[in-house]
């Protein structure tokens, strides 16, 4: 153990604020994503597919699991319901026969471009929780040792698609949510 850069109570101890904080974020976050979902008729694997889809146009379903953080065959199935729905569409790539891709459609692109614009139609308590360190500071908070983390949890490649992601909505949208430039898409 002395060759160690932690003890056993400082790991036990990260781990469990790490844990409890995450677990309470994360209940504040899912009933935000719950009710500004809700009259889209999607749940949040669904919307977090199409928005992933949004921002990676082509993506393979691995790749959509990996970024979204969830198991392929879920990312799958849930990928088969929006397509049923209108509003993915599967293809196969000459090159690559293995994997399966899936794109918006136009129904899928102009649902999310709606959901973006009514962002503001429901509450957001993380928005609302984090609203005095943005007036203290300007800028609501990066996390950028949250970063650092998942950086090596997950790998460079998810946070260059996480970062992308956010290039795109501050490329293509304006500050009420409205998309920007109907001719391209992120």
């Amino acid at each position: 153990m002395n060759d160690q850069l932690y003890t056993l109570k400082e790991a036990m101890i990260f781990s469990q604020r790490v844990a409890q904080l995450s677990k309470a974020l994360w209940k504040s976050i899912e009933k935000d994503w719950q009710q500004w979902i809700k009259p889209y008729d999607l749940n949040i694997n669904e919307h977090h597919i199409l928005w992933i889809s949004f921002h990676l146009k082509g993506a393979s379903i691995s790749d959509v699991a990996k970024f979204g953080v969830m198991h392929v065959s879920t990312a799958f199935n849930f990928s088969k319901k929006l397509e049923e729905r209108g509003l993915l569409s599967f293809s196969k790539r000459d090159h690559d026969k293995r994997n399966t891709y899936i794109e918006l459609t136009e129904a899928g692109r102009e649902l999310l471009i709606d959901m973006m614009a009514n962002y503001h139609k429901t509450p957001h308590s993380i928005v609302e929780g984090a609203l005095p360190l943005k007036e203290l500071y300007g800028r609501f908070p990066d996390f950028m040792e949250v970063m650092a983390v998942l950086r090596n949890i997950y790998g460079e490649d998810f946070i260059q698609i996480f970062e992308k992601s956010f290039h795109n909505i501050e490329t293509h949208f304006d500050d009420e949510g409205q998309f920007t430039d109907n001719r391209q898409s992120p």
